[in-house]
Parts: structure tokens; sequence; C-alpha cells
């Protein structure tokens, strides 16, 4: 019986082995599959990679189509955007006077009425008054609204950056140029003159 026993717990104990044995085989078969799949499926990546000239050409000729496309349609926007800007330049420049335009209707009519109001007049008093009025009133208008600023006077010092000198005369009495008459009158846009005034310059008597 003892014998029979411990030949049974010999074969359990080669069995136990055989089987680790065959499990190590099997590791090492799977391990080696593994990575021979592995090498395969790199194998064939790399060569789905490569890229024939033919198609390397195709693809470049692809990109520069794809190019110069977008530099057409930059290119035309480009004049579109050109054309717009000239376009709302020349309105601008066409258009520039149409406020000021649009202020003076009120005073032309005003003369319109002054002028058929003149027809049965009995004086000229009452025309000069009239015409005074939408004098005064433009002036205003264009002061205020546009800073348009009318200049010179007599007794006025003389200014040759502002006035133009179309005479002079000599005054004992004077100690400096000023201006002794005025034949029309200049104006400024705000600080820039846009018409000299025409004057007659009383000077010092040269010595």
């Amino acid at each position: 019986m003892a014998d029979e026993k411990e030949k049974a717990e010999d074969q359990t104990e080669e069995t136990k082995s055989q089987t680790e044995s065959d499990d190590s085989e099997n590791s090492e078969t799977q391990a080696q599959e593994a990575a021979s799949n592995g090498d395969s499926t790199e194998e064939k990546s790399e060569e789905a990679k490569e890229v024939t000239p033919e198609e390397r050409i195709a693809e470049l000729e692809k990109e520069i189509a794809d190019l110069k496309s977008q530099a057409l349609y930059k290119a035309a926007e480009n004049d579109n955007w050109r054309k717009r800007m000239m376009q709302q330049k020349d309105e601008a420049v066409a258009y520039a006077n149409a406020s000021l335009l649009g202020d003076l209707l009120d005073s032309l009519d005003n003369f319109d009425r002054t002028l058929d109001a003149a027809k049965d007049a009995k004086d000229a008093k009452s025309i000069a008054d009239g015409i005074k009025m939408i004098n005064k009133g433009l002036v205003k208008m264009l002061e205020d609204k546009y800073g348009l600023v009318a200049y010179g006077k007599e007794g006025d010092d003389f200014n040759p950056d502002e006035h133009e000198a179309i005479g002079r005369v000599e005054d004992e009495k004077a100690k400096k140029q000023t201006l002794e008459q005025v034949y029309l009158k200049g104006y400024k846009l705000k600080d820039k003159v846009i018409r000299h005034a025409k004057v007659m310059v009383k000077v010092p008597v040269s010595k």
C-alpha cells in the first residue's frame, strides 16, 4: 500500500511538472506569435506609408492648385475692397458740400421773399432792412455751424499773412502799419485763412 501511495504521488508530481512545462512552452509560443504579428503589422504599416513618386507629384499639384485658388480669391477680395473705397471717396467728394448747400437754401428762400416783397414796396428802406436780416442770419449760420469768420476792419494792424495790400499811404501820425481802408473782407475757416482781406495800408512816413 505504501508503495502504491508513493507511486501515485510520483505520478502526480510528474503530471504537475509536465503541466508547468507545457504552460511555459505555450507562453513562449504566444510571445513569439505576438512578436511575429507585431513585426508583420509594422511591415504592413511601413508598406502603407510608402508613397509612389506619382502620388507625391499629384499631392503637390493639388496643393499648388489650392494655393493658387486662395491667392486669386484674396486678390479679387482686395480689388473689390479698393473699388469700394474709391467709390466712397468719390461720393464723399461729390457730396462734401451737400450739408452747406442745404443750409444755404433758407437764405435763398429769404432772398426770393424779399425780391417778391420789393415789387410792392413803397420805400427802399424796407428792402434794405430785409436784406440786412438775411445777411445777418446767413453770417451767423456760417459762423456757428461751419466756423467761418470774417475779419478785416479799419485800424487793425497790418498782417501780411492775413491781408493783401493793394496800396500804401503814408501818415505822419502813424507809428506802425495799420489798415487805412478795407476793400474786401477776409475770411477764415476756423484758424485757416481761405481768403485774404484786400486793404489799403497806412504806414509811417519814410525818413
